[in-house]
């Protein structure tokens, strides 16, 4: 849970900053006003640009933020006379302003000599989101290790055209995370870039098994020591690295795969189906010290590899149709924790800010700030604010959005 008790009358505002506090904010007011002159100097200059302030950036976010709660396809639509205009907001600042402040918005002006990371414009950002991250929450025992639904709003994709749905799947990197699987507030965020030479591009990793073993030695990298139990999906999971993982105090559920999973050092024997027919709820085990292989069988064999509980411990899979099935307390620990990213997805994933930029870094930029305000709700709804104004979801986001405009005191209404 929360590592502060924060007071009764503390605002969504409050709850944000936790995560982007004013020095980030002043820092990309720095580094925009900086970019901007640096660019007028190669381009020639622009009579219209005046140095943005704190004020200004502030609302610039609350724009943009006000997207994922009404999810418009552009964010001009605001200061249009369409379905998605907003005519309480588009006050606050003209239309022209807030493009030139997008077009010069920037987190890292200038590129260091030492520099060859991809995402060097955003990283500062990044290593500050995650010090929040840490510091204002502990996890749970159990996580889990996914890539979170960032798809669009389904009502947009179902009008969209068959060329903008291909061009827009073309997202040139992907999003991993540690996500604690009790309350569902993301520990960690890991991005990899799906292009380029660098130690972290595709070029380095031409398997897809050593680059996710990869992509979960980032996500645990501040998780040894602590025996957290960690879920994952055939993607990730494999023996090798379930292993080492071990050695860290670090102890793994995953669900295995012949097809996606790496089964190095695994038995044929229990990869292959067997021949005789199986009832609902049998299962077979094979062990390796703490390792145990587990193939059970519902309408399918699954199987899973767990270095985290007995497989002689019960458990049962409770089904609405056919009751309860068997299994091992492995699997049905594994069926329950993803269950809940599940249903975190179908809740959270549609508060994911719309404004699609064409530049990589802008992207990351914006799924970040979405995971912080996701974040900054879950705590929000620990903590005793919740229980004086009972804020939903959406009403949060419109709450954080007027706050950053200033078009409201922060003290919540009783």
């Amino acid at each position: 849970g929360p590592t502060r008790k924060m007071p009764l009358t503390a605002s969504a505002m409050d709850f944000f900053q936790l995560f982007v506090p004013d020095n980030v904010l002043k820092n990309m007011v720095v580094q925009t006003n900086m970019y901007a002159k640096k660019y007028q100097e190669r381009f020639g200059s622009d009579d219209a640009w005046i140095d943005v302030t704190l004020t200004e950036m502030k609302a610039f976010l609350g724009y943009m933020i006000s997207t994922s709660i009404h999810h418009c396809e552009s964010v001009l639509s605001i200061w249009s006379s369409g379905f998605y205009s907003n005519k309480s907001i588009a006050l606050i600042m003209t239309q022209s302003r807030f493009e030139k402040i997008l077009k010069y918005f920037h987190i890292v002006a200038f590129r260091s000599s030492q520099t060859t990371h991809g995402l060097y414009k955003i990283q500062p950002f990044l290593d500050s989101l995650q010090n929040g991250f840490d510091s204002a929450f502990r996890p749970s025992q159990a996580q889990v290790l996914h890539e979170p639904l960032i798809d669009e709003d389904p009502v947009f994709i179902a009008t969209c055209t068959e060329r903008e749905l291909r061009k827009r799947k073309k997202r040139k990197f992907s999003l991993w995370v540690r996500q604690c699987s009790s309350t569902g507030f993301i520990c960690q965020i890991y991005v990899h870039l799906k292009e380029g030479s660098g130690a972290d591009g595709l070029d380095a990793l031409k398997n897809k098994p050593q680059l996710h073993s990869m992509v979960a030695k980032s996500l645990c990298q501040n998780a040894s020591g602590k025996n957290y139990i960690i879920f994952t999906g055939p993607s990730i999971t494999s023996l090798n690295l379930f292993e080492e993982f071990e050695k860290q105090e670090i102890y793994c559920c995953g669900l295995l795969s012949a097809r996606k999973s790496d089964c190095t050092g695994l038995p044929p024997s229990m990869l292959n189906n067997p021949e005789t027919p199986q009832s609902r709820g049998q299962y077979r085990i094979r062990m390796k010290g703490n390792m145990s292989l587990i193939c059970w069988y519902n309408k399918g064999h699954f199987r899973f590899l767990t270095n985290a509980y007995s497989p002689l411990q019960q458990g049962v899979i409770i089904k609405r149709k056919s009751g309860e099935i068997p299994c091992p307390l492995a699997v049905e620990a594994f069926a329950a924790h993803l269950s809940y990213i599940c249903k975190y997805d179908d809740k959270y994933s549609k508060y994911f800010i719309s404004h699609k930029p064409n530049k990589t870094w802008q992207q990351v930029f914006w799924f970040a700030i979405s995971i912080a305000i996701n974040n900054a709700y879950i705590l929000y709804k620990m903590s005793e604010a919740y229980h004086v104004t009972r804020y939903s979801r959406a009403q949060f986001g419109e709450r954080l959005v007027k706050e950053l405009l200033g078009l409201e005191d922060t003290s919540p209404s009783h």
